[in-house]
């Protein structure tokens, strides 16, 4: 899948009701407090985001939660992909393995279910989904560009 199929893929994704974007919000903090721990108690989080990273994923958790509050506001499928391509090229380089995503994505929506109510979930869940399921193409995309990135000329 290339980067143009996944804006296609996002461009298909229902904007979210109003008040699925409210309960979001006001419970954003709350869910990434969630997140956090529920990730820092797994026994393979070492293995997941590597021994010294675990600031920074929850840096990621926070501006995750930051930035699907902006797209589910102003969604905008470009923004979207390229954003996702980022974070998964940018987190790799710093040792974070490829499964980390779909732990993370995983506990997310576990947690989203566990504290919205059922209409703001079934409002959010596709783009949970829509994450999920795209791993692999994120995986692989991202793969690409780190290696074009290394075998650039002036990184050599």
């Amino acid at each position: 899948m290339t980067r143009e199929d996944l804006i296609k893929s996002a461009g298909e994704l229902k904007k979210v009701i109003p008040e699925a974007l409210n309960e979001y919000k006001e419970k954003r903090d709350k869910l990434v407090s969630i997140i956090n721990d529920s990730m820092l108690k797994r026994a393979d989080i070492k293995d997941l985001v590597g021994e010294k990273n675990f600031d920074m994923m929850k840096d990621n958790h926070k501006n995750h939660a930051m930035f699907v509050e902006s797209i589910m506001s102003n969604p905008n499928p470009e923004v979207l992909t390229d954003t996702v391509l980022w974070v998964f090229r940018s987190y790799r380089s710093r040792g974070f393995h490829q499964n980390y995503w779909a732990a993370q994505l995983s506990t997310w929506i576990d947690i989203i279910k566990a504290n919205l109510s059922k209409e703001s979930f079934d409002a959010i869940y596709p783009l949970y989904n829509w994450f999920t399921i795209n791993i692999p193409h994120f995986t692989n995309l991202s793969d690409k560009q780190l290696e074009n990135f290394v075998d650039a000329p002036e990184h050599h």
